[in-house]
């Protein structure tokens, strides 16, 4: 496993970005030196996300990444479980007549983050957000220019932009595995990936900086690698004082990610 990797491993790689590639077989072998046997179960374990989505989240070049967003792993859900954490597969449009579309309104931490944002661009009270008062601000944020996206893959496509590396501290969600258990073995692969960018920090002038939201945040904030990066801390998206947060709207305001351009 240190020199070569399977082929299950290499079909993983694919949908990352040939930047990323080296840094991916390095991390794969780090969760290999710390537990031999793990990847291999993996290979022949039924696990989430499907369709070769692991590393997913790495689409874009290493260069590019200028913020990385941790979530705490893939949905339980074969259709929601995309490789990119908080981008659910199941949702498709954003808005329905009742403001936000009924499967992006089941998924409460995007639901929250969605509310987060349109406060954040001036169109929603976050001391009122109720369906009615978010119908208001979707029919306002339509007759602006430009008006607002329609789809998660849009909003998606913005997060990358912006550079975020949308990434899952457990790379994978198995029903008959405790959630805890598979971050655990993935913890060696985070650090790589962390000790990556700081590499790449040390050459450039727009530091990378971590986003960590909830109780993920202490499982990272406990890396020595995380001292390397400026940090951006809230609490999860579940908790509707997120959609309260200052910090958070104000961090998020000048991206516009609501927005077609």
């Amino acid at each position: 496993m240190e020199t070569d990797i399977s082929p299950f491993w290499s079909r993983q790689l694919q949908l990352a970005h040939p930047s990323w590639q080296p840094h991916l077989k390095n991390g794969l072998d780090a969760v290999y030196a710390a537990s031999p046997s793990y990847l291999a179960n993996l290979e022949r374990a039924h696990f989430l996300p499907t369709q070769d989505r692991i590393f997913a989240a790495f689409a874009q070049a290493i260069d590019d990444v200028r913020y990385v967003l941790i979530g705490e792993g893939p949905y339980p859900r074969e259709e929601s479980a995309s490789g990119i954490c908080f981008m659910d597969g199941a949702v498709d449009a954003l808005w329905s007549e009742d403001g936000l579309a009924k499967k992006l309104n089941r998924a409460t931490s995007l639901r929250n983050f969605m509310k987060m944002l349109l406060v954040a661009e001036g169109l929603l009270d976050d001391a009122l957000t109720t369906k009615e008062a978010v119908a208001k601000a979707r029919d306002l944020g339509m007759q602006q220019q430009p008006p607002l996206i329609q789809r998660l893959t849009q909003l998606q496509e913005n997060l990358f932009r912006q550079g975020f590396l949308l990434l899952n501290a457990s790379l994978v969600f198995r029903a008959d595995v405790p959630p805890v258990q598979d971050a655990k073995a993935w913890l060696p692969f985070l650090r790589v990936i962390l000790s990556a960018l700081a590499e790449k920090n040390m050459n450039r002038n727009d530091e990378v900086r971590l986003v960590l939201w909830g109780k993920i945040a202490e499982q990272v904030h406990a890396m020595q690698e995380s001292r390397l990066f400026g940090l951006i801390v809230a609490e999860h998206p579940y908790n509707l004082s997120f959609v309260t947060n200052k910090a958070m709207q104000e961090f998020f305001k000048p991206m516009r990610l609501l927005r077609t351009c």
